[in-house]
């Protein structure tokens, strides 16, 4: 099976679509920590603030690391610490430096 082919237009709304529903998912999952993601899956709600930042720069818009983060987390950064990030165990960081050496 062959992914279909789109259009430039189409291709771009559909992961627009994508993107927005995995932010929203990350939004809803507030149990998840972002070491959990990380050691799981590679990458963190940091990650993908940093990454949408990156596209901003990449389109001349000058985006800063806060702004994009809350355009991820939906609210300031340092309000979802204080409302839903719980220390790192032992294990968690164990697990982060293993998977993701100098992270």
């Amino acid at each position: 099976m062959t992914a279909p082919a789109f259009d430039d237009k189409t291709r771009t709304e559909l992961e627009a679509a994508a993107f927005r529903r995995l932010v929203d998912h990350l939004r809803e999952r507030t149990d998840v920590q972002n070491i959990d993601l990380m050691n799981l899956a590679g990458f963190c709600r940091n990650c993908l603030s940093r990454w949408y930042r990156e596209a901003a720069a990449g389109q001349g818009i000058e985006l800063a690391d806060p702004d994009a983060r809350e355009i991820v987390y939906g609210m300031p950064y340092r309000e979802w610490q204080a409302k839903y990030q719980k220390e790192a165990s032992a294990e968690q960081k164990e697990a982060l430096a293993k998977a993701n050496p100098g992270h």
